[in-house]
Formats: C-alpha cells, sequence, structure tokens
C-alpha cells in the first residue's frame, strides 16, 4: 500500500515508507521531522496497517487535526486533511506502483495450510505437526476446551 501526506502549500509528497512513522521536530527522534516552532518535539504518530492509516498524537502543544477536528487519535481515509499544529497534509492512500501484484502472496517462502487436528502439509508437499511436543510454539486447543 502506497501511503502519502499531500502537503496543501505545494511542497512535494511525504511518502510513509514505515509502519510506524514518529511525528515531530526533534531531527534524532523523529522519521518526519517539521522544523516548525508549532510543532511539538514528539508530535504524533502515524501507523499504517492492513491497508489503513491510524494517527495518536503524543500529548502535541498545538495538537492534532483531522479534517478540522483535533483529536487525540483516529483512523484516517483517502482524502482526509490531516495537520499537524497549523501544517497541513491531504492523506493519499492507493496501490503501490513499486510493487507487482500478480495475484498470489509471494512475500513469504512457504505457506503452511492447517488442519483441525493439528496437522499441517507446507506448500512444498512435506508433513507438519504442530502442538503434540512441549516445546511447541503453537499449541492447538480440542473443541472441548473449556477455557
Amino acid at each position: 500500500m502506497l501511503a502519502q501526506l499531500i502537503p496543501l502549500d505545494g511542497e512535494p509528497p511525504v511518502t510513509l515508507k514505515r509502519d510506524i512513522t514518529l511525528v515531530g521536530r526533534k531531527r534524532e527522534l523523529s522519521d518526519l521531522t517539521i522544523d516548525k516552532p508549532s510543532i511539538s518535539k514528539l508530535h504524533c504518530l502515524v501507523v499504517k496497517t492492513d491497508g489503513l492509516l491510524f494517527v495518536r498524537d503524543l500529548g502535541s502543544t498545538n495538537g492534532t487535526k483531522v479534517n478540522g477536528q483535533r483529536v487525540t487519535r483516529g483512523a484516517l481515509l483517502p482524502g482526509d486533511e490531516l495537520a499537524f499544529a497549523s501544517i497541513k497534509f491531504r492523506v493519499h492512500l492507493g496501490p503501490d506502483p513499486d510493487v507487482e501484484d500478480d495475484g498470489e502472496a509471494d512475500s513469504y517462502e512457504k505457506t503452511e495450510y492447517m488442519s483441525r487436528g493439528g496437522h499441517a502439509s507446507d506448500s512444498d508437499g512435506s508433513d507438519a505437526e504442530y502442538g503434540d511436543s512441549a516445546d511447541a510454539d503453537v499449541r492447538l486447543l480440542s473443541d472441548e476446551y473449556d477455557g
């Protein structure tokens, strides 16, 4: 997913490349540095997850606004106006042109298909068992578990 903040003052767009972007005035701490006195040292977080953007204000002095409303946290939709103090951006979300989508998930080396009995087959056809040993990372519970 391509997530961008497009400044309303005509500056070039800011592409959010990380899943969590720290916005602030302090260059050493921020992923997105806005060198304006109205921006707090640690102003807010912008989180990219599951094709959505979320914002969380970090107790900034001059606030974070979504569509003109001051927020402590909230979801961002395409076209929303996001303001850090008086610095305004338009939210853009869309497909990433640098990533080819051929309909298959090829970001993982193998896919495991798990049945209800704790038996799995790797995509290469080999068998794997889960939940059988005391040191297993994944444990499967039976339907009778009362919990």
